[in-house]
């Protein structure tokens, strides 16, 4: 049976990737940061899932789950690390506490190395391990390749991993090992609810606080009506097994108005559009 890393899938995206792998014969090691999601995941998911307990943040307990790994491995490679882990801190940049612009680089970018340092050598890094070279899957955004109001933090840590998974692709062909950057869109998982319940109260004083309630509101509405977090599964999975993959898979619902046309629209515009809905122009 092939194994496959999955972080952070105590919920949303990562529990579909998680779901769809199994379902499809792989054992899952998926990273959850506290206990009962590990006992309701292995419960949910039977003896194909393997919990791994840590932060994406803490190198001792990443390096610690690594080896576990090595060993139920059995001098095998691992098939895939899907590095899925990520948080969104939304503030108007100008405003923002460097102090939470620095957790959200901390945690979906910094944390993201962690991982991928950790787990290297089981994809192939070590080459007295038996069999070919895993695949590396960074979970990126829309947000990677196009910037948005007041999740600037986010915009700015997921254009930076796609950033390290470029340059990550060409020093791992060394090794055989492959890189692939999945960018989904809006998926419906519970992220939308805790989006909801953001404080926005800090920006009261700031002229920036009413056009952050619209873009919330509008962005939990359109997140509700996202993709199923199973479609970025049957994504990854695709990436995983596929004899050549893309070196990226937008995954969007309504591709080609959310999309394509905006990818391809000159960029003044798009942000005139996005201004002028938040009231900022005329």
């Amino acid at each position: 049976m092939q194994s496959v890393v999955v972080t952070g899938v105590s919920t949303g995206i990562g529990w579909g990737i998680t779901k769809i792998l199994i379902q499809n014969g792989y054992r899952v090691f998926g990273s959850v940061r506290k206990t009962q999601d590990a006992e309701r995941l292995q419960s949910e998911f039977g003896e194909t899932f393997v919990p791994l307990i840590f932060d994406v943040t803490d190198e001792e307990k990443v390096h610690a789950a690594a080896r576990q790994v090595r060993d139920q491995l059995n001098g095998e490679t691992l098939f895939g690390l899907v590095n899925n882990a990520g948080v969104a801190v939304p503030a108007p940049l100008a405003h923002m506490p460097i102090d939470e612009f620095r957790t959200q680089m901390e945690i979906n970018l910094t944390g993201q190395l962690i991982v991928t340092q950790a787990f290297l050598p089981l994809l192939g890094m070590d080459r007295s391990l038996k069999g070919k070279p895993g695949r590396l899957i960074n979970m990126s955004s829309t947000s990677g390749k196009r910037g948005a109001p007041f999740v600037g933090a986010y915009v700015t840590s997921k254009h930076a991993l796609e950033g390290m998974s470029e340059t990550l692709r060409i020093e791992l062909m060394l090794y055989g090992i492959d890189v692939i950057i999945i960018g989904p869109g809006a998926v419906a998982t519970p992220i939308w609810d805790k989006g909801e319940q953001a404080d926005l109260t800090k920006y009261q004083h700031t002229e920036y606080v009413e056009a952050a309630r619209k873009f919330q509101k509008y962005m939990v509405e359109d997140g509700r009506k996202g993709l199923p977090s199973e479609k970025i599964g049957e994504v990854v999975l695709h990436a995983l097994t596929t004899s050549k993959p893309r070196v990226r898979y937008p995954v969007v619902p309504n591709m080609l108005k959310n999309w394509i046309i905006p990818m391809l629209l000159p960029k003044r515009y798009v942000d005139k559009l996005i201004a002028k809905g938040l009231g900022f122009q005329k």
